[in-house]
């Protein structure tokens, strides 16, 4: 293989990673991807010591250690064109030699949890809950930028199209599972499983209303799926990206989703900031107790 023209894998002149500004040796190979930039601190303050906190536009890094294990959290920003950013850059920084602008013969798995919120499809998912996503699947394009269809689940993506009438509407959803080893480090009493969406928006591509009437997400539709007895129970902006790419890189991936909406209730948290805490704690404790993670 060639190496990586200066257009291709674009370095900082500080020889850091265009985007994310990091080093390699910078980031931990266990990852808490978040939203919001200061989703991050809410994360790092339980972190037995840290050692390093980087940032560039929307993408704020915090690594440190944890019961002796060594782990990073970032903030993505908002939807799967940051999670395409996100996640190239960070298997860049592992598995690409800067100096001689080659793949790494050896590559390293990274584990990558995403801590963050969603809003329930169906009514008996209570507000302030937490639902694991077993699958996403993604009202986006970005998977079909890339050559997807060997892990992508076909059965499920057709079902969509038909239940929610997408044909001839310019959405070709695809669907794609977590990885299942890493999810069985949060299995509990206390987390639901489910199937979320992956929209491209958060007003029209998720059915709200201000002043703009969607024309393609109807909830009733969305709610009302079902597939084998899978259901749609969930919708957020970049589970299916992180789920997808997590695949074609080699990597493990879940995301955890605090319920902070019931979108047939109509209802929204009132404590917001303390449910999203709690899924936070949730989730390290759960990384801590796994040895395999």
């Amino acid at each position: 293989m060639s190496p990586l023209s200066r257009s291709e894998l674009i370095l900082n002149p500080d020889g850091s990673i265009y985007h994310l500004k990091l080093l390699p040796g910078d980031i931990a190979p266990l990852v808490i991807t978040v939203g919001d930039m200061e989703r991050v601190a809410q994360v790092s303050r339980y972190f037995d010591t840290i050692e390093m906190k980087k940032g560039n536009r929307e993408f704020l890094t915090h690594t440190g250690s944890l019961s002796g294990k060594r782990i990073s959290v970032i903030s993505t920003g908002i939807g799967t064109d940051n999670i395409d950013i996100i996640l190239g850059e960070l298997d860049a920084l592992h598995n690409i030699d800067f100096t001689t602008r080659r793949t790494r013969a050896e590559k390293i798995q990274l584990s990558i949890v995403r801590i963050g919120t969603s809003g329930a499809l169906q009514p008996w998912i209570d507000v302030d809950s937490f639902v694991l996503g077993e699958t996403a699947v993604g009202l986006d394009g970005l998977m079909h930028f890339y050559h997807s269809q060997g892990f992508r689940d076909d059965p499920l993506e057709k079902a969509i199209v038909a239940q929610l009438e997408l044909h001839g509407k310019q959405i070709h959803p695809y669907a794609v599972a977590c990885d299942a080893g890493l999810a069985e480090a949060f299995r509990s009493d206390g987390i639901l499983s489910g199937t979320g969406v992956t929209s491209p928006g958060f007003y029209g591509p998720q059915g709200r209303e201000l002043r703009l009437a969607p024309r393609l997400m109807d909830l009733e539709k969305l709610a009302s799926f079902d597939f084998n007895g899978q259901k749609l129970t969930h919708m957020e902006m970049e589970t299916a990206g992180i789920y997808g790419l997590a695949k074609l890189l080699g990597h493990r991936a879940v995301s955890l989703n605090a319920i902070l909406a019931n979108r047939p209730k109509g209802e929204f948290s009132r404590q917001a900031a303390r449910t999203v805490d709690a899924l936070i704690q949730y989730a390290l404790e759960c990384l801590m107790a796994d040895q395999k993670v």
